[in-house]
């Protein structure tokens, strides 16, 4: 999996926001809201290839938290963030 070329992610406001640029990306007209932990999972896997259990170390890495909550909610970002069109 990776992200798609063209999907950066930004802060406005005090937001982590991931937004489309280029002309490839024109029809994109979302904007996308991470919360501090996506974020932080989307920084260090930009222009990489990973998979869920990349994620799931980095969280475990990051937070100290269980392997298995790690690849729950590795799973569940990994869908969400396919689902939005900015992974694939």
């Amino acid at each position: 999996m990776r992200i798609k070329k063209g999907f950066v992610l930004r802060e406005m406001c005090g937001e982590n926001i991931v937004a489309g640029e280029g002309l490839e990306h024109i029809n994109f007209n979302k904007l996308i809201s991470l919360n501090s932990t996506a974020a932080f999972l989307w920084k260090e896997l930009v222009d990489m290839e990973f998979d869920i259990e990349t994620m799931a170390k980095l969280l475990i890495g990051r937070y100290g938290i269980d392997k298995e909550l790690a690849i729950k909610d590795s799973t569940s970002l990994c869908q969400a963030w396919i689902d939005a069109g900015v992974a694939e």
